[in-house]
Order: structure tokens, then sequence, then C-alpha cells
């Protein structure tokens, strides 16, 4: 023993590690692929057990690279030491571990003897899943019929004779219901015989793999998903190649590959439903499918529903280009828009973009959209639609038809437009130059300063940039001094109209005099 800690043997073999602690540390490795944690791998000449008593077994280890003949072996969970190579003989039944440098501990191996007339023989290494489990039937004499039994079921399919003579029966590859217990019978001319029953044990190769989801179960659509499938294999023998597929709704979306991941980079609807993953040997004798994960891809809420114009104010004059754009800032599917006016019942139109290449003044008003994606709905903040009719039409009036008139009247003149989005501003100029402001010019008593030639503009504006004018035609104003006659015939018509009054005034005094008069008689 000491020679073999000098020559650098395992912590375990100054510790005499139990069953619990081997299988721990093969669990330990497989699972974390820890780097030159290879297994050793032990085996056994014949690969039968039971032997018949008498013979001998030879055990060989093997580790990673050239075998060496630093080797250690164990013996009923203790540390044994017969000669420290990789290949020894055994006459004694027991269960057998060895190490070699470089890998960790081995399986298990059990060695047993029988000196029964009949034996059922099974393979000595363990079996997983997916191997070939031969069962013989070894006589100590020849026999004429043999059968096969699992448990209490007689095994049908065809035997044949090995070298030897000795009957042998293939199952293959096996599963875990081939698990239990076996046992041959035998028949001659003058025998018939059972042998004890030996007990199989099938071993997972590798465990039911679950379906692991990297993120939540209802992801947001255009977000990735990953998948893993995740499965241990078994800690007896180095890892098997494995395939991984993966079905969703039962229908494969991805596989076999040797990858246990699948990423789905965008989600959509579509990719709702259950999934699944299946591991399974390359040559698919050996297939375990997980249990079933659902994922709902559920659409992002439309939000942040933003409306753009064009002009950016929303001030327009008849007969521009009204632009407006809908936009979200979160929202997921395929969006559908809308636009809409306040007092309009129907829809203008739909899509992202709205465009009146000539607007007029009945398309004035507050416009909004609305975004939607099928599962939520979301409007727009409104935008007051202005437009402007510019200034036209622009007319001068006056009381008198002619535009010649007498020194001495009183005249007004008068300035009004066909169209134009109030409020107007009206300008009176006179031979070009500014008389005053607003709709009516009051000239009063006209006299001969006041001839000339009279015009008014008409203004109005949108925003602060654009004006709008208007000129009305020119209006020639002559102003006249009146002659003699017309001062004379003025004058006799003012006399003739005060002696009428005079008349009218004493005929009235003398009826009611008579009236009077009449009455106090």
């Amino acid at each position: 023993m000491a020679a073999m800690q000098r020559a650098g043997g395992p912590a375990s073999a100054r510790q005499s590690p139990g069953m619990a602690s081997i299988a721990a540390l093969l669990l330990w490795a497989q699972a974390f692929g820890l780097a030159g944690t290879q297994l050793s791998q032990l085996t056994s000449d014949p690969p039968w057990m039971p032997v018949s008593k008498g013979e001998s077994v030879t055990l060989t280890c093997r580790g990673p690279g050239e075998p060496r003949p630093t080797t250690w072996w164990y013996n009923r969970e203790k540390l044994w030491w017969p000669e420290g190579h990789d290949r020894i003989k055994v006459y004694r039944a027991g269960t057998y571990h060895c190490q070699s440098p470089g890998a960790t501990i081995s399986p298990p191996l059990t060695v047993s003897f029988s000196d029964d007339l009949l034996v059922l023989q099974v393979p000595s290494q363990a079996l997983l899943e997916g191997d070939e489990l031969r069962l013989r039937c070894r006589g100590a004499s020849k026999f004429s019929k043999v059968q096969f039994f699992h448990e209490q079921q007689e095994l049908r399919g065809g035997h044949r004779k090995d070298i030897k003579g000795d009957i042998e029966l293939l199952l293959g590859p096996v599963q875990l219901h081939h698990r239990g217990r076996y046992r041959c019978q035998a028949e001659s001319l003058w025998w018939h015989t059972t042998s004890s029953p030996v007990t199989v044990v099938v071993n997972e190769l590798f465990s039911e793999p679950v379906l692991h989801l990297e993120g939540p179960a209802e992801p947001p659509e255009g977000e990735p998903l990953a998948l893993g499938c995740l499965s241990t294999p078994s800690p007896l023998r180095p890892p098997a190649q494995l395939q991984h597929l993966f079905y969703r709704n039962g229908v494969n979306v991805g596989g076999p590959q040797r990858s246990p991941q699948l990423r789905l980079p965008a989600l959509e609807l579509f990719h709702s439903g259950t999934y699944s993953c299946e591991v399974r040997t390359e040559t698919s004798s050996v297939r375990k499918r997980s249990a079933p994960v659902t994922v709902t891809v559920r659409r992002v809420p439309v939000s942040g529903v933003s409306l753009a114009a064009q002009p950016p104010t929303g001030q327009l004059a008849k007969g521009d280009r009204l632009v407006l754009l809908c936009s979200v800032a979160t929202g997921t599917g395929p969006i559908s828009f809308s636009w809409h006016r306040l007092g309009s019942a129907a829809p203008l139109a739909t899509g992202p973009r709205y465009e009146l290449r000539a607007v007029e003044q009945q398309d004035s008003g507050h416009y909004h959209c609305r975004a939607t994606n099928g599962v939520t709905v979301a409007n727009s903040s409104s935008l007051g639609v202005t437009v402007l009719v510019p200034v036209a039409g622009v007319t001068i009036r006056m009381a008198r038809r002619e535009p010649r008139v007498l020194a001495g009247e009183s005249l007004n003149l008068t300035c009004s437009v066909q169209a134009g989005t109030a409020p107007v501003a009206f300008s009176w100029q006179r031979d070009g130059r500014e008389l005053g402001r607003g709709p009516v010019l009051p000239l009063g008593t006209v006299g001969l300063a006041h001839a000339g030639t009279y015009r008014c503009v008409a203004t109005n504006r949108l925003g602060s940039q654009r004006v709008f004018q208007a000129i009305s035609p020119a209006l020639a104003l002559s102003v006249t001094s009146p002659s003699w006659g017309q001062k004379q015939q003025g004058t006799v018509v003012a006399t003739g109209v005060s002696v009428s009054l005079l008349l009218l005034v004493l005929l009235g005094a003398a009826v009611g005099w008579h009236l009077r008069r009449r009455a106090g008689g």
C-alpha cells in the first residue's frame, strides 16, 4: 500500500472509498465533463457471467492513451493491490473497479461463478439502452431442446449454437422494459433441467429529456426564444453521440442536430404552440421525448401613436398640399392605420399616410390617426388643421351711381371682398397715398380736394410669414362746384317749401278753433 501511495495513487487509495463515493465520482465527472476525466473502461474475458468454478476471469482496464502499468484496482469497495498492472486474473467472485492514470474510476463489473448443470450466462458489462443482450444457455452435457424465459414469458426467436455447442439467443437493441429475471430450460433424452434465474439490469443510456425555455413562456412578438433539450448521459460509459429534434404541435421544426439548443431569432404569432424535444441515438435505437411545454407568443400592445404634419403647424392656404403621417412607438404584428376628423363618423382613409393635394376650406378641422394590431387600439393626439382662403374680389361701393359729386355733399366709401377668411384688414389709398384703414372710408362733406383716384387694399394673413392681398379696381372720384342757376333754383325751392309749411300751420289752427266753438255752444 505504501508503494502505491508513493507511485501517485489517488486519494481514494488512502481512504478506501465506498460504492456510494464511487458512484458520486462517476456522476460528477460525467455531468461536468471535466478536462482529462474520461472513464476507465473495465472488461472481462470471457465476457459472460457467471463462469464455471475453477475457471479464471481476466480483467482489463483501459483509459485514455496507451495502456500503462500503474492501474489501481478495487474489490468490494476497497482498494485491492495484486500487481498494479492494467490486466489481472481473478478467481474469486466480487464487484471490481479499476482506475487508469488520467481517467476516473470505472463502472463496476461483477464476477460470479457457478457449478450448476445448466447455467444462463449474460454479458458481464453493464447494459445500456440500445445494447445487444446475448443470452447464452450453457450445460454440462448436450441437450436437444432449449427454451429461454423472461419472467414467466417464453422468448420466441431464432436460437443458434456457438462454436462450443452452447445455445444463444440475441435480444437487441434492448430497452428498459427488458429488465428483469431471465432463465433457460433444457431437455435431453435423459434429463430435464432449468437454470438459476439471472437478473438483468438495463440502465438508461440517457435520461428523459427536459425542454427548457430560456425566457418566459409568454414571450412578446419580435423577441428571440431559445429552447434547450436537456438530458443527462449515463455515467457508466463515455457519452454517445446523440441527435436532438424539436417539435411544435407534433411537427418537426428543428433537427436532427448535435446541438441541444434551438434558437428562434424573432418570434411571430404562429410560433405559439406546444413544444417538445426528442433525444435519440444516431441509429434511432433509443429515442426519448420530453414532456410538452406551451409557448404563447403575445402581441406587444400598440402605444405611443404620434401624428406628424407637413406643414407642422397644420395651417394652410386654400390650394396648398397637406400631408399627415402616423407612426407608433411600440407594437407588433401587422399594424393598420385609419384617419379620422372630428365630426365625421366614417374614416377618411387608411394607411400610415394621408395626403390632400389641394386643400379646401371645408378641410379645416381636428384630425387624428388610429393604430391597431388586431388586439389593441390606440389613438394619436388631435391636430387642428386650418385652411385659410386668401382675399379676393375686392370692390368699392358708394351711395351714388356716378363717381361725380357736387362740392358740399356728404359721401362715404365702403370696401368689401367676395372671398377671404376673417379677419380681413382694409386700407384706403387716394392717388397712391394711404388715407385710412377699415372697411368704410367716411369722406364727410366733399370738397374739391376730395377728387382723385381711390383704391381699397384687402389683406388677410396665414401665421406671421404669409400675407395675402387683393386690390380693388380704381374709383375715379370727381367733385364739381354748383352753377348760379343751380343755386337760384335751390333758393326758390327752399322758399316754396317754407310757404307751404306756413299755410298748413294756419289751416290747422282755424280748424281747431272752429271745433272748440261748436263744442261750447
